[in-house]
């Protein structure tokens, strides 16, 4: 296939002219080529992937994500925390994982039960298929990275709970900056936003 710089070439060509060449000019009528159904992506289909230089690319990133909890008092055990991204159907290439890591937030010593972390197509409380997922969490830099051995395909909506062994021990505002990576040989990272956590006092004691 062309490389991106015979691309622009082309397309800067098509677009000017070329001034030592004569203009030609055809009263044929324009047909716009219709695409072949044998080519079009099978919903649910994984997508193929593009590649610039050996690299993985979103051709439309994931731009949003959402983090919801409802366990939010401090030390409770065992919360769940869901994290949801939107796939955009021309994303142009499946979902293979993301990262989210810590950035802000008093605490930073809770652990994570990764036996417990589980993925599922659709949001909390409506849940649609579970989808294979692989944790892996590094204390150091509290970040933890989510690998989906089935990549998720675009159009989707994926939630991931992950499982802290208890809530913080203090009261904040806790910030995870979340890093979304294609399927593919070499992916680019699209940051996707900042996920807020917000954990309060127990009121009750």
């Amino acid at each position: 296939p062309p490389s991106w710089p015979l691309v622009v070439v082309g397309a800067a060509l098509l677009a000017w002219g070329d001034p030592e060449l004569p203009l030609v000019t055809s009263s044929a009528p324009q047909v716009s080529p219709q695409p072949k159904p044998w080519l079009l992506p099978l919903p649910g289909a994984p997508a193929r992937a593009l590649e610039l230089a050996g690299s993985t690319v979103f051709v439309k990133a994931p731009w949003q994500v959402d983090l919801v909890s409802y366990t939010t008092t401090v030390g409770q055990p065992l919360p769940e925390y869901y994290f949801t991204l939107n796939l955009d159907p021309e994303a142009g290439a499946s979902l293979g994982g993301f990262t989210f890591q810590q950035i802000r937030g008093v605490d930073r010593h809770f652990p994570f039960a990764l036996e417990r972390t589980r993925a599922f197509i659709g949001r909390p409380r409506r849940e649609g298929r579970p989808v294979p997922v692989k944790a892996r969490f590094n204390n150091d830099t509290r970040t933890m990275t989510l690998e989906f051995p089935e990549p998720v395909p675009p159009g989707s909506t994926v939630t991931v709970s992950v499982v802290p062994w208890t809530n913080p021990m203090q009261s904040d505002t806790y910030l995870f900056q979340v890093v979304a990576y294609p399927a593919g040989p070499d992916p680019v990272g699209s940051p996707v936003g900042v996920a807020t956590l917000r954990i309060y006092e127990n009121t009750y004691w």
